[in-house]
């Protein structure tokens, strides 16, 4: 991959918590209605997905600025529980509009985290960034 994909990592991180942000501040002030709660998911789950959006984008955000040595581990369990969290939405509440086409958007998903995973692992400009001073 390209020496610069840690920052887009990181721009897609930024974006994954300003939506985290978003998502919660639609969900604690309904009436400010921005589209981003799912009617199908209980208030519980609905929580829950905000909160791992936000935890993982906020995680990779503060480890990237301080140089986190378990920043690429930490997003990699932030990974696990998204897509955990996922096959739960989909399968028991039917995100991404119901229908055979929420398994595909799901397996998507978990192709990204595959991807991205590999690349926290293995990446050289990962490995620096994060490296141990010690």
């Amino acid at each position: 991959m390209s020496k610069n994909f840690i920052y887009v990592l990181l721009v897609m991180k930024v974006g994954l918590l300003v939506w985290g942000m978003l998502g919660f501040i639609e969900y604690f002030a309904p009436t400010v209605a921005l589209g981003l709660q799912d009617s199908n998911f209980p208030a519980g789950v609905q929580f829950l997905h905000w909160l791992l959006i936000s935890s993982t984008g906020i995680i990779f955000v503060f480890g990237y600025l301080t140089r986190w040595t378990y920043t690429p581990l930490v997003t990699i369990v932030m990974y696990a529980t998204l897509a955990t969290l996922c096959f739960v939405e989909t399968v028991d509440f039917n995100a991404f509009g119901g229908g055979d086409r929420r398994f595909f958007i799901m397996g998507v998903e978990y192709v990204l985290y595959i991807i991205l995973a590999a690349y926290l692992l293995r990446s050289e400009q990962v490995r620096l960034r994060f490296q141990s001073d010690e």
